[in-house]
């Protein structure tokens, strides 16, 4: 099973296999046309609270963490089908936050492997 995590301003590849949008809001500055995307999973990012509480600082990320997966884990219908694709084939999850080491898609990657047992 392959989930891997992809900005959306990077190009799309092959080796992406099915990519899901897994943001709460769209991404500034891209046109829905040319996203290359097979879903936008709304209910799989945080909440708007949740995300507008984090803001991306540096210093809540570990309480981001715990929040989070506590929302996935009251919430399996959001990414119960990105488990189910994944094991399917390759499954890409499209985040727009600008930290590669602080964002959503990260934690939902890293629940998911658990969810699986790859973790």
């Amino acid at each position: 099973m392959s989930i891997c995590i992809k900005r959306i301003y990077e190009p799309a590849g092959p080796e992406d296999g099915r990519r899901y949008l897994v943001e709460r809001l769209w991404p500034r500055g891209v046109r829905k046309d040319s996203a290359a995307l097979d879903a936008w999973l709304r209910d799989a990012a945080p909440s708007t609270g949740l995300r507008q509480w984090f803001a991306h600082d540096p210093d809540k990320w570990e309480a981001f963490q715990q929040r989070y997966r506590a929302e996935l884990d009251a919430n399996p219908a959001a990414w119960q089908p990105l488990l189910e694709q994944a094991v399917q084939g390759p499954v890409t999850l499209i985040y727009s936050a600008r930290d590669p080491g602080l964002n959503s898609a990260l934690v939902l990657r890293d629940y998911l492997r658990t969810r699986s047992g790859q973790a």
